[in-house]
């Protein structure tokens, strides 16, 4: 399931996102201190083009999903990402059923909640294992763009979904 964040899953979401896991397929790879996670929060619960989301299994709060650029006219776009409580999901052995989950729930809240004619992202190149769930979605990666973020150099490939091109269940 996915819910509007609220300010209660602030400490939530920066504890996911520090996760080793996470920073290492991430644009931004450093450890993000509470200071900078608190600005980042207090500009994205008021920017209209950005909505926060948390996901839940079996009532527990999993992860997080942003959709961001949110363009809600004609043609209706925006773009996303998501990141896990990797450690908790591991611990339970419940990262890839959770995976698929907050996926199928994410392009569908994309493409019915918010109307979207394409959904569009990013993923790192090292990152074999998204770019085939992503593939398995049916998203298209586009060309490959060198750029430094963190003071390490990282290939970023674009990827986007088509409405017309999503997968039903």
């Amino acid at each position: 399931m996915l819910r509007d964040a609220t300010g209660d899953d602030v400490h939530l979401m920066l504890s996911w996102r520090n996760q080793e896991a996470n920073r290492q397929v991430s644009k931004t790879s450093h450890v993000i201190s509470a200071a900078e996670h608190a600005a980042w929060w207090s500009r994205a619960r008021v920017d209209p083009t950005r909505r926060v989301l948390v996901y839940e299994r079996d009532g527990l709060p999993c992860g997080v999903v942003t959709f961001f650029d949110l363009r809600l006219t004609d043609p209706r776009t925006g773009a996303w990402g998501f990141y896990l409580d990797a450690d908790g999901l591991a611990e339970r052995g419940e990262t890839l059923p959770a995976w698929l989950e907050v996926m199928r729930e994410a392009v569908d809240h994309a493409f019915d909640a918010l109307a979207l004619d394409r959904l569009d992202g990013e993923v790192l190149a090292h990152n074999t294992v998204v770019r085939q769930m992503n593939r398995r979605f049916r998203f298209v990666e586009g060309t490959p763009r060198r750029q430094v973020h963190d003071g390490r150099e990282i290939e970023v490939i674009p990827i986007s979904l088509a409405r017309e091109n999503r997968r039903r269940r």
